[in-house]
This record gives C-alpha cells, sequence and structure tokens, in this order.
C-alpha cells in the first residue's frame, strides 16, 4: 500500500486509480481505494464533472424523495455482506432528533438509516462495459459506503434529474475531506450477573441494543459470557446449510446486514443459493443468494465465527444466527420470519435446532 497517496492530489490520485484500472482491468472502486490508502467517496470526487454531482446535506428531505424514483436497486455492505434489493422506497419516515435521527424505509426495500453516519452523497452516471449505471452513493465521514441506489429500466429518470437540481451542492470541489471514527471505549470487565439478569427479562428484541448501551459492553463480549444460557458458538460453515434448508422448505426468513449509516432487512423465503469461489487462488468463497428480486454477497472466507444468540421477549423466545469477522464485528444476522405480536415459527426453531444439538434444550 502506497502511503504517499495520503498526500496526492485529487488529480494525481485519479491518475494513480486509472493507472491501477490499467494494471487491473475490472478492479472495484472499493478494492481500489484499499489500494491506494484512499477511500470510496476520496476516488469518486476526482470524477466530479457533470457526470458526477455531489449533493448538499439536507439528509432528512433526500431521504423521503427516493420513492419519487421508482422502481430502484438499493444495496447496502459491510466487508463482508451485501444485500441487494429491487423494488421501490415505499414508506419512508424519519423519527428522533439531532443526531438521534433515524429514518424508516418500509416496503419491497426496508432499510434502518442512521443519518448521523451520512457524511456526503453524490449522483454518479458511470460507464461499465457497454451499460450506463445511474446512482445516488452516500458515504460516511471515513469515505465508506453507507448505501448506493441504482436506478433500473423503469426507474423515474426525470425524478432524479430534479433531485440532482434541487440538492446539487455548492462544493464541486473534487478534493474529499475524510476523518477516522473515534475508537468505542467498552467495560473489558462488565457485571455479567446483572447484565445476564436483564437479559432474562428483555420484552423485546429492540430491548438488546439499549442492553449493551446500558451496561456499555461489546455485542460480541455479551454473547460470550451469555454462552450456554442465551447463546452457543457454532460451526462457520452452519450458514449454507442454513440458507439451504430453508429454501428446500420455502420457510420465510429475515437476514439483516449493514453498515454504520444503513441497515438493510430481508424478509421473504430464499430461492437460488450457490457458492462460488473468486480470485487467482480461490480464496475469496463468495456465499451468494440470487433471486429474481434479492441477492445477498457473502464472503464466507471471512466469517471468523458463528453464534446461536436467544432473546427472551413476551412473544416467546426469539433465535437468530449472528456471525462475526475476526475483528469481533458483526457481519449479518438471520431470523426466522416474525411480526410484533406473533411467535417465531416453529419450523425456523427446527432448523436453527439441526445446526446444534447441543443448543436444543434452549430454543424447544
Amino acid at each position: 500500500m502506497d502511503n504517499s497517496t495520503k498526500t496526492k492530489s485529487p488529480e494525481e490520485l485519479y491518475e494513480a486509480w486509472k493507472a491501477l484500472e490499467v494494471e487491473k482491468p475490472g478492479i472495484r472502486i472499493r478494492e481500489a481505494a484499499i489500494a491506494l490508502n484512499s477511500s470510496e467517496a476520496q476516488l469518486l470526487a476526482t470524477t466530479l464533472n457533470e457526470e458526477t454531482v455531489r449533493l448538499n446535506s439536507n439528509w432528512e428531505d433526500l431521504l423521503k424523495r427516493l420513492p419519487e424514483l421508482g422502481r430502484v436497486m438499493s444495496l447496502t455492505r459491510n466487508d463482508a455482506c451485501i444485500l441487494e434489493h429491487k423494488g421501490e422506497f415505499e414508506k419512508v419516515n424519519v423519527f428522533g432528533r439531532g443526531d438521534h435521527k433515524i429514518g424508516t424505509v418500509i416496503g419491497p426495500i426496508e432499510t434502518r438509516v442512521f443519518l448521523k453516519s451520512w457524511h456526503v452523497a453524490f449522483a454518479v452516471k458511470q460507464m461499465k462495459k457497454d451499460r450506463l449505471l445511474t446512482s445516488i452513493q452516500v458515504f460516511d465521514h471515513e469515505g465508506n459506503a453507507v448505501t448506493k441506489i441504482y436506478l433500473q429500466d423503469k426507474s423515474n429518470y426525470e425524478a432524479l434529474e430534479q433531485i440532482v437540481a434541487d440538492f446539487k451542492s455548492e462544493n464541486q470541489s473534487k478534493a474529499q475531506e475524510t476523518s477516522v471514527y473515534e475508537p468505542i471505549e467498552f467495560d473489558a470487565n462488565p457485571n455479567a450477573e446483572a447484565l445476564l439478569e436483564a437479559w432474562a427479562n428483555l420484552k423485546d428484541t429492540h430491548d438488546f441494543f439499549p442492553l449493551l448501551r446500558k451496561y456499555n459492553v461489546h455485542r460480541y463480549h455479551a454473547l460470550e459470557l451469555a454462552e450456554g444460557k442465551f447463546t452457543q458458538q457454532i460451526d462457520t460453515k452452519s450458514i449454507q446449510p442454513l440458507l439451504e434448508d430453508a429454501a428446500k422448505q420455502k420457510l420465510p426468513i429475515m437476514i439483516f446486514a449493514g453498515n454504520r449509516g444503513n441497515l438493510q432487512i430481508h424478509q421473504d423465503k430464499v430461492r437460488t443459493i450457490r457458492l462460488l469461489e473468486r480470485g487467482h487462488t480461490g480464496a475469496e468463497r463468495w456465499l451468494n443468494v440470487l433471486d429474481p428480486n434479492f441477492n445477498m454477497h457473502l464472503r464466507a472466507d471471512l466469517v471468523d465465527s458463528a453464534w446461536i444468540v436467544e432473546k427472551p421477549t413476551t412473544d416467546g423466545s426469539v433465535i437468530s444466527i449472528e456471525i462475526f469477522d475476526a475483528n469481533k464485528e458483526m457481519i449479518a444476522q438471520f431470523f426466522g420470519i416474525r411480526k410484533p405480536g406473533i411467535p417465531q415459527t416453529i419450523e425456523w426453531k427446527e432448523l436453527v435446532n439441526n445446526l446444534s444439538d447441543s443448543f436444543a434444550k434452549v430454543v424447544s
């Protein structure tokens, strides 16, 4: 990695990027940013012209305008998992104030939007092979992609042009400032007894994050503390048979994956499951769901641990599978589909039991 790129001008960074594309044809912007010790947002800013436009930061208003685009493809990712949904931004609402504003999108595309982490957005037109890709792309202040929204054949392109006109930023500089996140300090020795007692008294799955915050405990550490009572570690290769069995049974499931600024949610059946190897050595193992309106691309080789997790609720125990990378950061969660007031299905619990006989007594 070339540390000198940290001080390169936008013009020099652009030339380095183009040279890298010649050296490695087909390299994605995310991979190029890593190779150049830059960020996606910084690379994209070097292309600012009439085809790439920086938008202003009226995030709530921008989010509420997305339904005007009609049918689109919404993409949200982290380092190890990508979720893609085709459909409409049907119902959009924003709650809270200041740094606590959260957006909800309900419908064919479902997301939870944490507007505090939205830092810069671009409207982009770019040629990929023989296709013109048109999108709105949002990034956090480290320059990492929060979400990307790609227009489709039946999208409303005129609505996009109006959005660009209404939200075009006065700042169209090719330089994009970024800053790193401050590390979060967690309690390395939380009161485990009190934590587990509070865990046992949960009433709703949405109370789990406030519980972690109350005891200032990292999520992974909480799972370790609860092992044998509410959690059980399982084989990292369990996700493929989990998805394949759900597909065979035509069992609707929920998949959650995202990042600091966007959490995308799948709530439906999965049908086509494929494991593909990529890279010169086949080191990249991608577990894919390839359905007409939903794709998941999971770097199975980056899954370092997998856990069965139980959360008590007023509707009975809710069981999930949570997977983490080597840095103990969550990659994705898998649930049996359910709604408030409705218990989780027996079919989902039996599917989870098949992954770990030792956990059967907890989820029975």
